[in-house]
């Protein structure tokens, strides 16, 4: 029997990440695998493309609900989608109230109690709030619950940023359990030279560039009728792209302990890429207050 492979995807706020994860998932699932997506969002939007439905009722919600998680069977918080997907969202509370980690941490350990992990199970995918490594919201790797992490970014210098960031994350919890960087995923932004530059990012980050996915609005189109790409148009060529991307995963041996960047390392190869122009590079790390004395000194 194939070992039970758990993935957490992260990346910067508002990539793509969810809609990303869902249409891979789909696309494994369409493979003739068993997969389980495990929602670490308040906003409870990794799911919704599988199920058809606007948000899952989640497990803190539910738990609210009937007074206590120990209250809760399985079957109420799990739901079966698109493929035989199992899905679940973790949920929070209500916004600026308590911690939204708090329900990663409660609904992990009650799927690991319940017996959702069973061994029909090829894959769990975490979907993970934005870019935060802290907290609940790490327990995916903190806890060593999922050993691959896969990182949606962009050719856009705050993507790269958090992807860097990300995997300064993974560094500290590598060095104590069997938690890998799996690669990088590039949700296209039609940004100059993307491809290169996120092949570039990965390779300073001693991983790859695992599949680079091109934008197209037949993706919005499957999410105005909540569905995949892989369900509302199997046979276009971005359900193709979500295809490779999965066949990649699936083949994936590559895991590494990433080599994380300095933010100047990360300037230098934007500037080399001509991202980011040679002569704005002397207003960085600089207060406004400099930046006026600076610019007073040279009228003068």
């Amino acid at each position: 029997m194939a070992k039970l492979r758990q993935c957490a995807i992260y990346g910067k706020g508002g990539i793509g990440k969810s809609t990303t994860t869902q249409n891979l998932v789909a696309a494994i699932a369409e493979a003739g695998k068993k997969v389980m997506i495990v929602g670490c969002d308040p906003k409870a939007d990794s799911t919704r493309l599988i199920l058809h439905s606007k948000a899952q009722t989640t497990v803190m919600h539910l738990a609210a609900e009937a007074g206590s998680v120990e209250d809760l069977e399985l079957e109420d918080v799990l739901s079966v989608g698109f493929g035989g997907i199992k899905c679940v969202e973790s949920g929070g509370p209500e916004p600026g109230v308590g911690c939204a980690g708090r329900g990663v941490i409660t609904a992990i350990n009650f799927l690991e109690e319940e017996g959702a992990y069973d061994e029909d199970l090829d894959f769990v995918f975490y979907d993970v709030l934005g870019d935060v490594v802290c907290g609940g919201f790490a327990m995916p790797i903190r806890e060593n619950k999922a050993q691959e992490i896969y990182i949606v970014c962009s050719g856009e210098m705050m993507a790269m940023y958090a992807a860097n960031n990300i995997s300064k994350g993974i560094v500290k919890y590598a060095n104590s359990g069997s938690v890998r960087l799996a690669g990088l995923i590039c949700n296209s932004r039609n940004t100059d030279r993307e491809d290169d530059l996120v092949s570039a990012l990965a390779a300073r980050l001693g991983t790859t560039m695992i599949h680079f996915v091109p934008r197209h609005n037949v993706v919005q189109h499957a999410e105005i009728r909540r569905m995949t790409v892989i369900e509302y148009d199997p046979t276009h060529q971005q359900a193709e792209e979500y295809r490779q991307l999965a066949l990649k995963i699936v083949n994936n041996t590559n895991f590494v302990i990433p080599t994380p960047i300095e933010m100047e390392q990360l300037e230098e190869l934007l500037m080399e890429f001509g991202i980011m122009e040679v002569e704005n590079t002397a207003i960085i790390g600089k207060t406004a207050a400099e930046l006026a004395a600076e610019l007073a000194a040279e009228a003068a």
